[in-house]
């Protein structure tokens, strides 16, 4: 059998609940079909690059399949029949990830930083030099009020 990783990405609309159990019946699926689902991850909802039908965000999940290519012909085929899934992506790999994917461990560092996800905004970072506004000086000023 061969291994593989795919992402789906459910509509924003649809609450997290309702894409766990998306994630149960794709991995029963699988099961069926004579493959395993070693590791399912939920990213969570996150913003997309461009919209796809008529959706700015979407829930994102990861499901590492081990698999004959029939189980993911059959999965990709139920992905593109729901209506709640609005895109995935199915790539054949070398080896599974055992640990967390790189998504995962990126936002785990976020959560250590002391700024929270933004970290430290401005730092050790001099002051702004102080300019001259306009009107502060005779220079800016276009003509003063003496001669009106």
């Amino acid at each position: 059998m061969a291994l593989y990783e795919n992402v789906f990405i459910a509509r924003q609309d649809v609450p997290a609940t309702t894409v766990e159990t998306l994630t149960t019946q794709f991995e029963e699926l699988v099961k069926g079909l004579g493959g395993t689902v070693s590791k399912k991850e939920y990213w969570g909802l996150r913003s997309l690059n461009f919209r796809i039908k008529k959706n700015r965000k979407g829930h994102y999940t990861l499901l590492n399949i081990d698999a004959p290519s029939a189980a993911v012909k059959e999965l990709e085929r139920t992905m593109s029949i729901n209506e709640d899934i609005i895109r995935y992506l199915t790539v054949r790999v070398d080896a599974l990830e055992e640990g967390p994917s790189a998504v995962m461990q990126r936002s785990s560092e976020k959560s250590d930083r002391p700024g929270g996800d933004r970290g430290d905004r401005w730092g050790d970072r001099p002051p702004r030099r102080e300019r001259p506004r306009f009107g502060e000086d005779g220079a800016a000023v276009m003509g003063s009020e003496e001669e009106v």
